[in-house]
């Protein structure tokens, strides 16, 4: 792959791999082990001006197309899982907010790709998770203000974020058709933050419920037409789901780089264990899976960036890479034999981490729906 990209390409993936490398790897341990948010790190991406890769030139961002972004979160993820996934979240923040927001939302990406604003969205409930339609939280116009009441639950960032982007219902008898989102401001009388998750994986991303007690808003601060924001998240998903393959990608990589590196020096019956057949074809199927993962998520990112639709495409690179994923981090585990189980080797936090990504953007049941529909489409 790398030998196919432009000069632009190779310069910012061999920064960002660089750093993760130098900077991330170090610390990855201790970021899970303490859960905390590694915002040296976090800094640390914003000043190579990685937040904005995926954002056009004359909207502040890099200029760099989906197709990079999705190989730099790969080189991210590679050294942390849990920290490619606070990547994304500033990327794809700002992409959100530069392509539906006014005014006030504008003026915030700046600030979003600096590392100096730091944006949460809020959209599943404690009961409510792929079924948007079904979402409580609702936002009652009066007069030039919202006024939110709800409750939200797993919300990345919750805990640190100065903005949070609500999923609201402004209709509630119109199901997906009546949400709309809306900015608020984390410091708004109001609001309130519940207790951090523990989480099994995916440790440092400052996780927390947020509740809202008639909090009022401007209207100003809606992102989109009010009703509109169901088509809006739709859209933002299909780069989302790209991203989060790549996270899982970068983390199936590593997995594959740490067992073999540990057959060849794990000597059983006299010989390493690399020399077994049983072993080599795990590590053959695995790097198979990889590329194939690569391929599917590079296909649908290119196909992005010329301008055409990708929800099949993105729902399957998403499905096929986080499945992928967990099965070569579940063998890779295998290959360590017990150690592999022993916190001492990165394979058992990739374990963890890893497993977050067939949940996280619309699981992996989810994506097989979006794909049969989409078919059915294309072919009835």
């Amino acid at each position: 792959m790398h030998r196919l990209l432009t000069g632009d390409q190779r310069l910012v993936i061999d920064t960002a791999r660089r750093f993760a490398e130098a900077e991330i790897l170090p610390a990855a341990a201790a970021i899970d082990r303490d859960n905390r948010f590694p915002r040296e790190l976090y800094r640390g991406l914003a000043d190579l001006g990685l937040f904005g890769i995926g954002l056009a030139e004359d909207k502040g961002g890099a200029g760099m197309d989906a197709a990079t972004a999705c190989l730099v979160m790969e080189e991210i993820a590679r050294c942390s899982g849990a920290v490619g996934n606070a990547f994304a979240i500033p990327v794809e923040a700002a992409r959100f907010l530069a392509e539906h927001g006014g005014a006030v939302h504008q003026a915030l990406v700046p600030g979003v790709l600096a590392g100096d604003v730091i944006v949460a969205t809020a959209a599943t409930e404690p009961d409510f998770g792929s079924d948007v339609a079904g979402l409580r939280t609702q936002a009652v116009r009066d007069g030039d203000d919202y006024v939110i009441t709800g409750t939200k639950a797993w919300v990345t960032f919750g805990e640190i974020a100065h903005v949070v982007l609500v999923f609201a219902k402004t209709d509630p008898q119109a199901g997906q058709r009546g949400l709309s989102c809306i900015m608020v401001e984390t410091d708004r009388p109001g609001i309130s933050r519940g207790k951090a998750e523990e989480l099994l994986g995916m440790h440092g991303l400052a996780e927390c419920g947020l509740s809202f007690d008639g909090v009022r808003v401007p209207v100003a601060n809606r992102l989109g037409p009010e009703n509109g924001a169901f088509k809006m998240a739709m859209a933002n998903f299909n780069f989302s789901r790209l991203m989060m393959a790549s996270m899982a990608l970068g983390m199936a990589q590593a997995g594959l780089e740490d067992a073999l590196a540990y057959s060849q020096s794990r000597i059983q019956f006299g010989a390493p264990i690399a020399s077994f057949q049983a072993v080599q074809f795990m590590l053959a199927d695995m790097s198979t899976d990889i590329s194939a993962a690569r391929l599917l998520i590079q296909h649908a990112a290119r196909l992005m960036d010329a301008g055409h639709e990708i929800a099949r495409e993105a729902a399957e690179a998403k499905l096929f890479a986080t499945d992928m994923a967990n099965r070569a981090i579940s063998n890779a585990l295998q290959i360590h034999g017990g150690n592999g189980y022993s916190r001492a080797y990165r394979v058992e936090r990739l374990y963890r981490d890893v497993r977050l990504s067939q949940i996280y953007e619309g699981t992996n049941q989810i994506q097989r729906l979006i794909i049969a529909r989409q078919l059915a489409r294309a072919h009835g």
